[in-house]
């Protein structure tokens, strides 16, 4: 019974660590700039870069304009 419990415990222990090790991407770097024009327009546009645990680089770019 003990051995099967021990057992139990390293295979679960296993998984929960390779859960936590491989996670989620990393943030590289985020950059957010916020314009308004002279009639009242705004111009939001965020830059994201992240990388994920295989190495793999991704890059996000939004824009937005709110008009009033």
């Amino acid at each position: 019974m003990k051995q099967c419990l021990l057992a139990l415990t390293a295979a679960v222990s296993a998984l929960v660590l390779s859960v936590v090790l491989v996670g989620c991407d990393r943030t590289v770097s985020s950059d957010k700039t916020s314009t308004m024009s002279s009639d009242g327009t705004e111009k939001t546009k965020e830059k994201t870069v992240t990388q994920s645990p295989d190495g793999v680089i991704k890059t996000e770019e939004t824009k937005k304009t709110v008009k009033p």
